[in-house]
């Protein structure tokens, strides 16, 4: 939540000096703004309450103030009980986070609608809609390799193997630190499941083929195959995210 309330403190007084200035210094948009485009696609980047992400949409007019949309979108996941760790009893040791079983990312693809609910006014302002949308997920999953330490004959006598986090027989005292990232992808986990995801979006901007954006909402994913995350704490069916984004794009006809 803090790196949610900085970026948008960050995101809003940017966005606020350079839109406050566009009014005076921006060519204007020369499409007469009756113009009703058809079609539509933006990408965007996200952080949420676990994680961050990307996403990209396209999509088109149903109604006047009603549009079809189509998206995909990736998504990282970290419990919140993550802590990192580090070994005491060695000075070079790396740092890791104790009891994480994999490393999680969503992958999510559906459709949706969004309601404008009102229109920017002529000179620029604020479009406010309402935006749901519900698809397939898919988590997937990549254990955790560590670097751990098996002592021969005595403390000063040791050797540093990279292995699969085992919480049954890796402890504190015997993990020397984080294995490499690239350790585990033959042995990701595959979890299919649903999301559904509703929020606002608050458009902003003088130009009416330009998106620029801010969205806030949340995200409901469920997996009938629970995700391990944590070692000593139940795998997981149900995860629910706050999000905040940023979506730029275009607007335009066939």
């Amino acid at each position: 939540m803090k790196h949610i309330i900085l970026f948008l403190s960050f995101i809003f007084t940017t966005a606020g000096g350079y839109f406050a200035s566009a009014q005076y210094e921006a060519i204007p948009d020369t499409t007469p703004d009756n113009v009703l485009f058809e079609q539509q696609w933006s990408l965007g980047a996200m952080l949420h309450t676990n994680g961050w992400g990307l996403k990209f949409r396209k999509g088109h007019n149903v109604a006047a103030l009603r549009q079809f949309m189509w998206e995909l979108e990736f998504s990282t996941y970290k419990s919140s009980k993550e802590v990192r760790s580090i070994n005491p009893y060695f000075s070079d040791s790396r740092s890791y986070f104790y009891g994480k079983l994999n490393y999680v990312w969503f992958f999510r693809g559906g459709v949706g609608q969004q309601h404008i609910l009102n229109r920017k006014p002529y000179w620029g302002g604020v479009q406010l809609s309402w935006l749901y949308y519900g698809g397939l997920s898919l988590a997937l999953t990549k254990p955790i390799y560590l670097y751990i330490i098996h002592f021969n004959s005595g403390f000063t006598d040791y050797e540093v193997k990279e292995e699969r986090y085992d919480p049954e027989v890796h402890f504190i005292d015997n993990i020397y630190g984080r294995g490499s990232f690239l350790a585990g992808f033959t042995e990701m986990g595959f979890h299919p499941g649903v999301y559904v995801k509703t929020g606002l979006d608050f458009e902003f901007g003088v130009k009416n083929k330009q998106i620029n954006s801010l969205e806030i909402g949340g995200i409901f994913d469920y997996s009938p195959i629970p995700v391990p995350i944590m070692a000593y704490n139940p795998k997981q069916s149900f995860f629910l995210t706050l999000y905040l984004s940023v979506m730029f794009g275009k607007r335009y006809n066939k």
